[in-house]
């Protein structure tokens, strides 16, 4: 059988629709990716055993991005070096002196999400282990934990200027677009309604106290100490070997200060490197990746100079962090690993190709076009569990519906549909790279991170769509935010007083 009769049609969406549906119901994410890429693998060789091993490796040697993996190791190693000194205990200890209550820490967690928007990765992990001994001491499960930090990821980024994300839609859009890529990602910000409604739904949930569905479980659970629930524990904790009265603030604060630092200077310089003329262009053209690299290891170059004289930890204890730092990463490496393989076969069974035919054939400009972008985006974002996947294929397809410069606000909506339904759909996939960050940050278990957020993101999604309706009718940004966001609150509202009502 030939391979080529699957590429560029609607089989390209069955690997990952088959591990998103295998995930959820086994509760088991580890298998479900590799049966979804080996199966992706079958479908690419036309069932060819001997072909479809060889590819499924080589698609997976292709796939995998060691720039990040190797991040994301440096960055276990710091995470436990802070739990090592005592430093996260002793912040956890001071913090909780300062925040007074449950909400307080919620909201701290927030805001320090939204203060971290250069670039999601950094954001998951950071905040999560900033964080974490805060929420766990007010006993805030580890899915609302990572449902909080993965809020104020992506879709922080996806409305800041200066960020990683910025700089990829901008690469995304054609020369010929009437606008330059960069004024267009500017313009799309007050129409990326689910990343505001998102941080909207957050605030609501944190100060309301309103928690419903699995998330309402989860809650219940942590308030009784389990603040993991049903599987416990998937990521391994890093052990508090120091004295939690001798450790101090400092050792915690003060290596998370130089990797905020070090990494926002080194995306300005490789920014400049690559002749940039500015902070935000250096901010559009930096090597992030590069970056994130250079402010892990000198963080822990840093640690080493700090920690050691002060016989906080020992040069043995020091070493063995690498190890502990690694297996500490282990789950979110292998889950990561296989949804890049996972995205790399649909890639090479052509789903891009697929998509853009479908939406090609079948579009025309009306009112509704955002709004079915957004649908159309949600859809391609949770079956390949990435938003610069899904901006690479949509938007430039969305830009060549509006060739007139009469219709520029059109097109600025429905490049803002795209971006929202992109992140919305990365924020719901168990395959996204972002979404296992999160779980990785939070220590929670994947599959319960996945279920409770999903729960949530569905109710921003519905008000979105009937948002971009009414944003292709009356084509004014802020008379589309208001009606979004008094949506959104009635219908939160109203579910308070429903939920409320059945437990009473």
């Amino acid at each position: 059988m030939d391979g080529s009769m699957f590429i560029g049609t609607w089989w390209s969406l069955v690997p990952p629709l088959l591990a998103i549906v295998l995930a959820l119901v086994t509760k088991e994410v580890y298998s479900s990716l590799f049966i979804g890429v080996a199966v992706g693998a079958f479908l690419y060789t036309g069932f060819h055993p001997w072909d479809a091993f060889v590819a499924f490796f080589e698609i997976m040697k292709g796939s995998m991005n060691l720039n990040i993996l190797i991040f994301d190791v440096l960055l276990g190693m710091i995470i436990v070096l802070m739990a090592r000194s005592g430093g996260s205990a002793a912040y956890g200890n001071w913090a909780g002196k300062k925040i007074k209550s449950k909400k307080s820490a919620l909201l701290a967690t927030t805001g320090l999400g939204v203060l971290i928007f250069v670039d999601d990765y950094f954001n998951c992990l950071t905040v999560g282990s900033v964080m974490r001994p805060v929420t766990d001491r007010f006993k805030v499960s580890r899915a609302k934990l990572a449902y909080i930090i993965d809020a104020t990821a992506a879709p922080i980024c996806i409305i800041a200027p200066i960020s990683s994300w910025a700089a990829a839609v901008n690469s995304y859009v054609p020369e010929d677009a009437g606008i330059t890529g960069f004024q267009l990602f500017l313009r799309t910000i007050p129409y990326n309604l689910y990343a505001l409604l998102t941080l909207g739904m957050v605030l609501y949930i944190i100060l309301t106290g309103f928690d419903f569905g699995l998330m309402k479980i989860h809650e219940k659970n942590a308030e009784k100490g389990d603040l993991f629930t049903s599987g416990g524990e998937e990521f391994a904790q890093p052990e508090e070997t120091k004295d939690e009265k001798s450790g101090h603030v400092i050792d915690l604060v003060l290596p998370v200060a130089i990797l905020i630092v070090s990494a926002v200077g080194a995306m300005i310089y490789t920014g400049y490197q690559g002749g940039a003329t500015g902070i935000i262009t250096a901010f559009a053209g930096c090597d992030a990746e590069t970056s994130l690299i250079f402010a892990t290891t000198i963080t822990i170059l840093c640690m080493f100079v700090f920690y050691l004289p002060r016989k906080v930890i020992t040069f043995k204890g020091f070493m063995e962090c690498f190890v502990e730092g690694f297996k500490l990463m282990v789950p979110a490496v292998m889950i990561l690993i296989f949804a890049w393989s996972l995205k790399g076969m649909g890639d090479a069974l052509g789903i891009a190709d697929f998509v853009s035919k479908v939406v090609g054939d079948n579009a025309s400009a009306s009112v509704l076009i955002p709004a079915i972008m957004f649908m159309i985006a949600v859809f391609l974002g949770f079956s390949t569990g990435t938003s610069w996947g899904t901006f690479a294929i949509l938007v430039p397809i969305v830009v060549a519906m509006f060739p007139n410069p009469n219709q520029l606000e059109m097109m600025i909506i429905a490049v803002s549909a795209v971006l929202a339904g992109a992140v919305c759909g990365d924020h719901v996939s168990p395959i996204s790279d972002t979404t296992v960050m999160s779980s990785a940050g939070a220590q929670s278990n994947h599959i319960n991170h996945v279920s409770t957020q999903m729960q949530y993101a569905a109710v921003v999604a519905v008000v979105c769509i009937v948002g971009y309706i009414f944003a292709g009718i009356v084509k004014i940004w802020w008379i589309t935010l208001i009606f979004s966001f008094a949506l959104l609150f009635a219908v939160l509202t109203v579910m308070k007083k429903v939920f409320d009502k059945k437990e009473a």
